[in-house]
């Protein structure tokens, strides 16, 4: 079973119990089912942070603590976020997306070998062109 790595919106709606797409659930029940992992990147606690510091993002608990539930969710881990991945983000094949966190996430999918589960268009787009494998949440 491949890994799976999440977007910083499927993490949100994974995290909050939000309805997500029947194919995404699935991915994430058979990785879990099958011993693979579900990955977050580092950046997405960066880009929690931004969110709640600008009142995009309601949270009950601080942002560090919201991020701690989510990587204390069964079988999420944290991505390693190295200098050669930061590196590979700045050369990513074909078109990527244009925002840097969006960049670092496609590089650590493609590190990793997971399959993306987004719902932003840019990523969806990438996807499509055949760079990485990915699953509309």
């Amino acid at each position: 079973m491949q890994p799976i790595i999440l977007d910083t919106c499927a993490a949100v709606w994974l995290a909050e119990g939000e309805e997500m797409a029947t194919a995404a659930m699935a991915a994430l029940s058979a990785a879990s089912e099958g011993g693979s992992h579900t990955y977050v990147s580092p950046i997405t606690a960066w880009e929690i942070g931004l969110l709640a510091s600008r009142d995009r993002l309601q949270m009950l608990a601080t942002p560090q603590r919201w991020f701690a539930r989510l990587l204390g969710l069964p079988g999420m881990r944290l991505a390693e976020m190295s200098p050669d991945l930061l590196i590979a983000s700045s050369f990513l094949p074909g078109k990527p997306p244009r925002d840097p966190a969006d960049r670092i996430i496609v590089a650590t999918a493609r590190d990793l070998g997971a399959t993306l589960i987004t719902r932003d268009r840019a990523l969806l787009q990438y996807g499509g062109q055949g760079h990485m494998r990915v699953l509309k949440c």
